[in-house]
């Protein structure tokens, strides 16, 4: 993809005496391609990359693209091979080229994730600003008016992208060897904003303190919600997590019971223990809290594991077991996950998000200087969902009701 990218650049560039290798090819050569054919490389001689986010994808047919760059309204792109990955909201780098009444995607196309082409923008835009300074400094020294006609048309949004393809692929590039070199984790929280450490608590009953004694003790608690006579959830009064602020980079970890609730760890009596289990140690410090006034006597003086996200991944055995089966036919599965999908993305609208400065996505919508930031956010989470594929519970999964659930679906686009 890369090396497509290089070389249709190569294409478009004036060597020493304005010459260029399109323009030779077409002279020498240009007798043993057909029509269409000359009228195709001709166009790419003439093109620049841009950044384009896609949208309304037909199958085998074709596609919209909105610049991102030089803004208008989205353009239809015939194309066959590329609808079949491409999502909406993705955003990639390529050439159109117009050929008759088509526009048409050249070959060299590099994909784009959301962080990745914000920078990308960010970079080009520099790039302008100070292409620009630096035409009108250069103007005043010659004696030109600024408004001459070297500032209007030299540093068009189009000349600058000439110029800058360059950035697109080392931006890329840079991205791809980072991600492939130095792999990493994304960084994990909970809805406390606490980084995951999944810790567990383990109390010794003492001999006197039967289990009985240990069970009615906890029934006084009623944060903690029953699941059977020895394990209980330990849910969030009202439904709701501390909030605390997150970072813009991370990723939320949440479980939640079937009606909605948060849960924030777990509970169970096994023989002569009891075990609090929670995802962060600042929750399993509060769940030791919650618990331990109640069962005075009771228990001695807790054994305490924690394992972060990386480690619980690394102690995964090599090869993988069967998952067990639910019970339930893939209709009442699929029913199951969708109800849980719809209310955890509830729940969410009104839970501060970090690419909304924190604010929740309820309050942006009312504010019409948040509702782009809002319509990047839930094409973010749309494009995500689309991503997921083969057996993972969000396939298939549509978050698309969001738009309207908020109001939002006149900036769906």
């Amino acid at each position: 993809m890369l090396w497509g990218c290089v070389f249709e650049d190569f294409l478009t560039r004036d060597m020493d005496g304005g010459r260029n290798i399109v323009d030779d090819y077409l002279k020498r050569r240009g007798w043993k391609e057909s029509a269409s054919n000359k009228a195709y490389i001709s166009a790419l001689r003439s093109s620049v990359m841009s950044l384009f986010e896609i949208s309304d994808i037909v199958r085998d047919e074709s596609f919209l693209a909105r610049d991102l760059v030089r803004g208008g309204e989205p353009v239809r792109v015939s194309e066959r091979s590329g609808t079949r990955y491409l999502k909406p909201w993705d955003r990639l780098a390529a050439r159109l080229v117009r050929v008759g009444a088509r526009t048409e995607m050249a070959g060299g196309a590099l994909p784009f994730g959301y962080d990745t082409s914000e920078a990308l923008l960010k970079s080009l835009h520099r790039a302008s600003k100070k292409a620009r300074r630096e035409a009108v400094e250069l103007a005043r020294k010659s004696g030109l008016a600024e408004s001459d006609r070297l500032n209007a048309e030299a540093l068009s949004d189009t000349e600058i992208l000439r110029a800058s393809a360059f950035l697109f692929t080392n931006i890329w590039l840079d991205d791809f060897l980072q991600r492939t070199l130095n792999p990493a984790l994304p960084q994990m929280c909970n809805t406390d904003g606490d980084e995951l450490a999944f810790t567990t608590v383990s109390y010794p009953l003492k001999p006197e303190a039967s289990p009985e004694a240990v069970r009615l003790a906890l029934v006084a608690i009623p944060a903690l919600r029953p699941e059977s006579g020895t394990f209980w959830n330990w849910v969030s009064p009202n439904n709701k997590s501390a909030s605390k602020t997150q970072q813009a980079d991370s990723q939320t970890f949440i479980t939640m019971l079937d009606d909605g609730s948060l849960v924030l760890g777990t509970v169970e009596l096994k023989d002569r223990s009891l075990t609090l289990e929670a995802n962060s140690q600042q929750r399993a410090e509060r769940g030791r809290a919650l618990i331990e006034p109640v069962l005075g006597g009771l228990v001695g003086e807790p054994l305490i594991e924690a394992r972060t996200a990386a480690q619980s991944m690394a102690s995964r055995p090599a090869k993988e077991t069967k998952a067990l089966s639910s019970g339930l036919s893939p209709d009442e599965e699929r029913a199951v996950l969708q109800a849980n999908m719809d209310r955890y993305y509830m729940n969410l609208l009104d839970e501060p998000v970090p690419m909304l400065g924190n604010m929740t996505p309820r309050r942006a919508a009312k504010s019409p200087k948040d509702r782009k930031m809002l319509a990047a956010w839930l094409k973010v989470l749309e494009n995500g969902a689309a991503r997921h594929g083969g057996n993972a519970a969000m396939a298939g999964y549509d978050v698309s009701w969001l738009w309207e659930e908020l109001g939002m679906t006149h900036l769906r686009q």
